[in-house]
């Protein structure tokens, strides 16, 4: 029997009204595998290639035909956006089908979440800190409404592994899958996927020894049209802009350089009359470059489709944003960090345009997973604003690594269909502290014994040594976070208290105080910092003016004013560069390849940058001179083998450091020889280095929420064990002698 015949009369209905002249191929797979084994399901592909569909077809008919005692099908997502968005997705393929579908989250309707409670069935959808408060403080209504729960669907899986919210997820399905008894199959949703067996693994985290199927499709090669084209501001006394260390100015609220204004009138020319999301890299550089389009819109006579989407922005102002441009006849063109890279439905678009480099392969292949959709051919265009100095600090500042990451990042991806696995996190104590404080308040006191049994062995946390954990332990009780009780036990302390009854315990990712800014009662957005009465601030692609400020209940009152304004959000920039990437931009620097995508100026920056790069030694040697006691030491490794060569050099007594958060050499003060420099790090290679000798500074950490609660010793093991990489730093420069 074929995959259509044996779905539920319902979808093939839906499927009939819908006009689809076939089912896809990923979507026979799911219904084979969801059919014809008892295995946990990965699918990836692209966007718009009919995933959710994939995974929900079969599995609706499961329940159909076979109703659950409970809740039948969990759909889990990393936005409340994309919650509301698949609802209303559902709601039109279960109208005639008898399932019920329930959002859960902080803004979903409390009656419909206590129906569910009092009749538990059908399919809820949730994010992972609505389900950790439901098995902390719902215990017992959990046991009722998951008793008989058959799939978990997991969307944005590769989204999950790159954040500490996809560990505190596979925590949370295991200790669901302890408290009731039942071990539902796990279907998880994922773009394209540089290492789909690290993904299947993430799926299998504490499953209980399924599967895990991943039926692979051959998409075919996609047309695709790209370009990359550049503008120039020129040095003189107006050149006051700095740059972000790759050559890339960051723009100032003069707005005067002559490249900029070329660059938003070339913006304002290619975007009109087309639906375009344009993405930044900043939430700061997104306000601005709308606001100038907004302007010259202005100037022009031509219509306001001009939007902003990002995690600053309100929701009910994203949410229209989304419906302006899946539904509306104006063409809306939409200014996005992150937040559009998500398979939230917009429609169909005409293009993606990309400001700067995007930071990886894999941003690159979600942002133009977002146009091509429904048959169209995906359409990317990338912009560079340069500023041009005169006299550069050394023979490398005037390369532009950002603009090199590009053609790097597009050959990888075009040519060699290569994506950044997403490596494990192995030792993530700052979420060991959350699940001991989640599980002491779900359970009351547990022995530490109890408390070791129930947490190291879930499959987040097998790495972490017992010994570990009863450091954290000690270091908890220590600072009132935990207290003994007189049998011995474990309870929640009274500094813990405050941490459990907040309402931002849920989340264990990092979030900034936010002021709510306000318009009248209309909510605009929120900043992180208080911008006094008379002040004026951007936000939202629109430029305000405080009235009043609100200390106490965190409020700024404005008042929308004219012009261009900047704003600003104390967040630290984070990207971490593949070796894979790292070796490709020096292939660019080397070859004498085409790149049809580069504009005629595009092309002659590049040959300048490769006379450059060929001339000074980078691409032959590994330590080339930059002046009498300074060298560019070039291993062309990651990030995080370069990071490592930085704290050896150190600990050599060699003074090094890395210029910008995405440079691909270190600089290092050295009194001696080319040669005798190279010899010294390869006599480091060929040592049994200790990582934990190495002169790392006292606060050194991987970011987390609550690092505060957790020994710095810990802390600094967490940083040596998942973030250094001295074997892959040997091997890689090893492999080029």
């Amino acid at each position: 029997m074929d995959a259509f015949s044996r779905l539920a009369p319902f979808i093939q209905d839906f499927i009939y009204q819908n006009q689809w002249e076939e089912l896809r191929g990923n979507q026979v797979a799911a219904c084979e595998v969801i059919f014809g084994s008892d295995d946990n399901l990965l699918l990836s592909s692209g966007t718009a290639t009919g995933k959710t569909e994939a995974a929900f077809l079969p599995v609706l008919t499961e329940l159909y035909n076979k109703p659950p005692r409970s809740v039948g099908v969990l759909y889990i997502s990393p936005l409340k956006a994309l919650i509301n968005d698949q609802f209303k997705r559902l709601e039109q393929l279960l109208l005639d089908s008898n399932i019920p579908v329930t959002k859960w989250h902080g803004d979903a309707s409390l009656t419909q979440k206590n129906k569910l409670v009092k009749n538990p069935e059908g399919l809820l959808q949730i994010t992972p800190e609505s389900l950790e408060s439901l098995i902390t403080n719902k215990r017992g209504a959990c046991l009722s409404m998951f008793s008989d729960l058959r799939y978990i669907i997991i969307d944005e899986v590769h989204h999950f592994m790159r954040d500490v919210r996809g560990l505190q997820l596979l925590c949370v399905l295991e200790r669901l899958q302890r408290l009731t008894g039942v071990h539902p199959r796990r279907i998880g949703l994922s773009a394209t996927l540089g290492d789909v067996s690290l993904a299947q693994n993430w799926l299998n985290t504490g499953a209980g020894g399924r599967k895990c199927a991943a039926p692979v499709e051959e998409e075919g090669k996609k047309r695709v049209r790209l370009h990359v084209e550049r503008f120039v501001n020129y040095a003189d006394k107006r050149d006051l802009a700095e740059e972000d260390g790759g050559g890339n100015a960051v723009n100032d609220s003069s707005g005067g350089d002559m490249g900029d204004r070329e660059h938003y009138e070339y913006l304002f020319r290619q975007t009109l009359d087309k639906k375009t999301i344009i993405f930044t890299n900043s939430r700061e550089e997104t306000e601005f470059v709308m606001a100038h389009l907004r302007e010259i819109a202005l100037k022009n006579k031509a219509p306001d489709v001009y939007r902003v989407h990002h995690g600053n922005v309100s929701a009910l102002l994203r949410e229209n944003t989304e419906d302006e441009m899946k539904s509306a006849d104006e063409k809306i063109v939409a200014g996005a960090t992150v937040t559009l890279e998500l398979g939230i439905d917009i429609g169909s678009l005409d293009q993606v345009v990309q400001v700067g480099a995007p930071l990886n392969v894999s941003s690159f292949a979600q942002r133009l997973g977002r146009c091509g959709r429904r048959g169209q051919i995906p359409q990317l265009l990338f912009t560079f604003v340069e500023s041009v100095k005169i006299n550069s600090a050394d023979v490398l500042g005037p390369i532009n690594w950002e603009f090199i990451r590009t053609a790097a990042i597009i050959e990888l991806y075009i040519k060699d269909r290569w994506m950044e696995p997403i490596p494990p996190r192995k030792h993530a104590y700052n979420l060991l502290y959350h699940q001991t404080m989640s599980c002491l308040k779900s359970n009351g006191e547990m022995s530490p014994a109890g408390l070791a049994q129930a947490l190291l062995s879930l499959g987040c946390f097998k790495d972490i040594p017992q010994d570990d954990y009863k450091r954290l332990l000690s270091h908890m009780l220590g600072a009132d976070q935990l207290q003994r009780t007189e049998h011995g036990g474990l309870i929640i302390g009274r500094e813990g208290e405050k941490i459990v009854n907040s309402h931002k315990f849920l989340t264990v990712f990092l979030a900034p105080e936010y002021l709510l800014v306000k318009d009248e009662n209309r909510t605009i957005g929120t900043v992180d910092k208080v911008y006094p009465v008379g002040v004026r601030f951007a936000l939202a692609g629109m430029a305000w003016e405080t009235v009043d400020v609100n200390v106490k209940s965190k409020v700024l009152f404005v008042k929308r004013v004219p012009g261009i304004s900047v704003v600003d959000w104390d967040v630290d920039f984070d990207a971490e560069l593949h070796t894979v990437l790292v070796r490709k931009i020096r292939d660019v620097l080397k070859t004498d390849a085409a790149y049809p995508y580069l504009s005629e100026r595009c092309r002659e920056r590049l040959t300048e940058i490769q006379y450059i790069a060929r001339n000074s030694g980078i691409l032959d040697h590994l330590a080339t001179p930059l002046s009498d006691r300074k060298y560019a030491v070039v291993p062309w490794v990651g990030t995080r083998q370069l990071t490592t060569l930085h704290y050896a050099l150190l600990h050599e007594g060699i003074k090094s450091k890395r210029s910008w958060v995405t440079c691909v050499y270190l600089e290092v003060i050295f009194d001696g020889t080319q040669a005798e420099l190279e010899n010294r790090i390869r006599r480091i290679l060929r040592s049994d280095l200790n990582l934990y000798d190495l002169p790392l500074p006292d606060k050194i950490q991987v970011n987390g929420k609550y690092n505060e609660f957790v020994p710095p010793d810990l802390l600094r093991k967490q940083f040596i064990e998942d973030y250094l990489d001295f074997e892959g730093l040997k091997s890689q420069i090893c492999s080029d002698s």
